[in-house]
């Protein structure tokens, strides 16, 4: 049956609404798993294919690179000439050169403010000359008009007297002028000179100041690379921790799991053993089939039409169940022979509900489905019930799902899982088997005929 779901990829709702939460997840996971494994042959079959050549657009934009002797394209790798930087000197020339342009940029703009200042001393120079020179003009000019009014000796003495003021004026003025421009030049040679021995300075200043930081910045680095490798380390020693604890746990659960199979087989066996009415001769290994009875039924079974997915009705049910089932003793006790308490018919899940209603914990039934050809456990727990769908196979029976432990009967399977739990999450273990209510018994529709097809076979 899963067989054939993983082919289809499909579940009918009916059948999906009889699965307990944890085999829908086991089956949605199988499901994926098959679309996965689909989808990579595809992508493979499609990589084999040989794909058409792109033709290529006109006038569209192409990168063409540069090609070496051997035909691959032209790769520099830093590093393998004999002539190449290492990356360390790589990085101090680039900070050198940086300190020198940052040093230059400084000493420019210094000497640009020192000849500035010098301008302004000089126009500040100028500007008092001209108005000492306009003012001696204006007293010349007073004095001539002064003179013109009153021609005597003593105005004209006084105007030959304010020129010479004047021409002295003008004469030291110029010699002033000289001495500026000539302390401007030296003041240059100096400054150039002092920034010269500035700009040696500051960029050395820069360049170690940058290597400062440089090995601050490498010390952090590498003090936070410790702490992440020690960060790493503890996880590291965790996740090891986790693991050693995991398969102490697989291991645990696999000497549980072996030690209750040794105590199911040793049960079964002693079942056996001490059977009533039975004699040792009883207890010997069946006789293999013979090969011509084995060879009819291949023939028949070839001949026959294949069994659908899912029963379509409950005639189907019925009718399967008296062909395949009834003759392997499904439903009866194998210590007793009789029906087993815990067997019942064709019921619907909430008959079944209603049946471990207000039953304890571990309270149970398997009850013959509707749904699928096989059965059904429903398990009371905590005041509500779960439902297990059992999976008939050609070995045996089993829990639907991939994984599952196969039992050769379906009262192997029930033992089993008395001392087992079905599942590891709910630890669901079978305890109190539910019997019947009605009289007959839900079951014996599965049973008609029996004694009249003992006796004709």
């Amino acid at each position: 049956m899963l067989q054939q779901i993983l082919q289809d990829l499909y579940v009918d709702p009916e059948l999906l609404a009889e699965l307990d939460e944890e085999q829908k997840q086991i089956l949605f996971v199988k499901m994926r798993e098959e679309q996965v494994r689909r989808w990579t042959e595809r992508e493979a079959d499609f990589e084999k294919e040989k794909r058409p050549p792109k033709t290529p657009k006109s006038g569209a934009k192409r990168v063409d690179f540069l090609l070496g002797k051997d035909g691959s394209e032209w790769v520099w790798v830093m590093g393998e000439h004999k002539n190449d930087l290492s990356i360390e000197e790589i990085l101090e020339r680039e900070a050198q050169e940086e300190a020198r342009i940052q040093a230059e940029k400084e000493a420019q703009e210094l000497r640009e403010k020192e000849e500035l200042e010098l301008k302004r001393k000089i126009e500040a120079e100028k500007q008092r000359m001209q108005e000492e020179n306009e003012r001696l003009e204006r007293e010349m000019k007073q004095k001539k008009q002064e003179a013109a009014k009153q021609p005597d000796e003593n105005a004209k003495q006084e105007i030959v007297k304010i020129q010479e003021i004047k021409r002295r004026f003008e004469e030291q003025e110029r010699k002033r002028l000289a001495e500026l421009n000539e302390e401007q030049k030296v003041l240059r040679r100096r400054s150039l000179q002092v920034l010269d021995n500035m700009k040696q300075r500051r960029s050395s200043e820069i360049y170690v100041h940058w290597k400062e930081t440089r090995q601050i910045i490498e010390k952090q680095a590498e003090e936070g690379s410790k702490e992440v490798e020690e960060s790493w380390k503890v996880q590291e020693q965790k996740a090891k921790e986790a693991d050693k604890e995991m398969r102490e746990m697989a291991q645990r659960a696999r000497l549980e799991y072996r030690e209750s199979l040794r105590r199911t087989s040793n049960l079964i066996k002693a079942a056996g053993a001490f059977q009533p009415g039975k004699t040792p001769s009883e207890n010997k290994p069946p006789v293999p089939p013979k090969k011509h009875l084995a060879s009819n039924r291949a023939s028949v079974a070839g001949t026959s039409k294949p069994r659908p997915l899912r029963p379509r009705s409950r005639n189907m049910v019925i009718d399967w169940f008296i062909r395949e089932e009834k003759d392997k003793g499904v439903g009866l006790d194998p210590k007793t022979g009789k029906m087993a308490e815990w067997f019942h018919g064709i019921i619907s899940r909430g008959e079944s509900e209603k049946l471990l209603a207000g039953q304890e914990n571990g309270a149970f039934l398997v009850r013959v489905s509707e749904r699928v050809w096989g059965y059904t456990i429903s398990y009371q727990e905590n005041g509500r019930c779960k439902h297990f769908l059992i999976d008939t196979t050609d070995l045996g029976y089993q829990f639907f799902g991939a994984s599952q432990v196969t039992h050769k009967s379906l009262a192997d399977l029930v033992e089993f899982h008395k001392e087992t739990p079905i599942t590891i999450s709910g630890k669901e273990v079978l305890i109190k088997p539910v019997g019947q209510v009605s009289d007959p018994p839900d079951y014996c529709e599965l049973f008609q005929g029996r004694q009249t097809e003992s006796t004709t076979l």
